[in-house]
């Protein structure tokens, strides 16, 4: 696509109150974006109505659409617009494409099989755990994780998708000038080398709380599934979860404690027909995907002495305060203290705070 043709895609995409339905009836009528931004007034009006005709009239904020262009120049940066062969597929059939997508890093990772892993931002010590080993299973089997970079699970689960071969893509609500939330600055950056940042918002654009809920369409419509990874009732992956579902895709969650609030979300997914998930194989095999090899679904971890299995017996799979545990096994503190501490080390038990413990393995 030529530096015009590029330019015109900006300007349309970037001409302010011409909503995306608007934008696709124009571009329906008159074939391209330059053909629509030289039409008459009247012509418009009757391709989009009225409201578009005006905003058409007022013209592209033409700062923006310079200062677009100049982020284009740099290097990993791409702008993907309904015309360009690597548009991804899936996101075509969805009901509601952007007319253009601004790409940061690996564009080449939005054509390849994916998955969407998502959960709460306040996840605990074993769904971030757990966010992390999925993904990294995933990727290595050949499917690029696709996430929020919201803090939590999200994040757990591009780092995850990052040490395998298929990587992960950031799905933003923000310009891709700016990295939300602050914190994750360091993965955003991480993604940008090898994977990728997508965002249909313009640059400049903050992260509004209205943004996320619509970039969500774009997380699933993107994937040929979305995992869900602990999510209270009232939760925004619960929210990417059904445009998962309107837009054909699998849906699964990972069960929980019934006595915690971040597996009601997953819970009442699997009311609605979400698949079951206890291992990456779960998923491979529903997409019919095949595991890269053993080491691909689980780690192994260290060998248990006969008194860690029965410290680990002792503390069953929920948040437990360590005196808890000694009464439970029947060992002082002396004993079982160096061996607790040798679990959270090998990797079978998380400390979380307040002190308590949980079984991760």
């Amino acid at each position: 696509m030529s530096g015009d043709e590029i330019q015109a895609w900006l300007e349309l995409a970037l001409t302010p109150k011409l909503g995306p339905a608007a934008q696709r009836k124009l571009l329906r009528a008159f074939g391209a974006p330059r053909e629509a931004l030289q039409a008459s007034t009247s012509e418009i009006a009757r391709a989009a109505g009225e409201a578009a005709a005006a905003a058409l009239r007022s013209g592209p904020d033409s700062a923006l659409v310079r200062r677009s262009l100049e982020w284009l120049e740099e290097e990993g940066n791409h702008v993907l617009t309904l015309a360009d062969e690597r548009f991804p597929q899936t996101l075509l059939e969805t009901a509601d494409p952007p007319l253009l997508l601004f790409v940061k890093g690996r564009v080449e990772l939005l054509g390849r099989p994916s998955l969407a892993v998502v959960g709460s931002r306040s996840g605990t010590a074993r769904g971030i755990r757990d966010a992390e080993a999925f993904a990294q299973a995933l990727s290595e089997a050949g499917l690029t994780i696709i996430s929020g970079l919201a803090i939590g699970i999200d994040s757990a689960a591009h780092r995850g998708g990052l040490l395998g071969p298929a990587s992960s893509i950031a799905v933003v609500g923000t310009g891709l000038d700016k990295v939300y939330p602050a914190r994750n600055r360091e993965l955003a950056h991480r993604l940008a080398a090898e994977g990728a940042l997508v965002s249909e918002f313009p640059l400049g654009t903050p992260p509004l709380a209205s943004n996320f809920p619509r970039r969500n369409r774009i997380i699933s419509g993107l994937a040929r599934g979305c995992l869900v990874i602990e999510a209270a009732l009232h939760s925004g992956s619960l929210i990417t979860a059904r445009q998962a579902a309107d837009q054909g895709r699998e849906v699964f969650a990972v069960p929980g404690s019934i006595h915690s609030p971040l597996s009601k979300g997953c819970h009442w997914l699997l009311k609605q027909g979400a698949k079951l998930v206890e291992s990456a194989q779960d998923v491979l095999e529903e997409l019919g995907i095949a595991p890269a090899g053993p080491g691909a679904i689980q780690q192994d971890a260290p060998p248990l002495t006969a008194s860690a299995s029965a410290l680990l017996g002792a503390m069953g799979f929920e948040p437990i305060d360590p005196d808890t545990i000694y009464d439970r096994a029947g060992v002082s503190p002396d004993i079982a203290g160096p061996i607790l501490l040798q679990l959270e080390l090998d990797g079978y038990v998380a400390r979380l705070p307040g002190g308590l413990l949980q079984r991760m393995r």
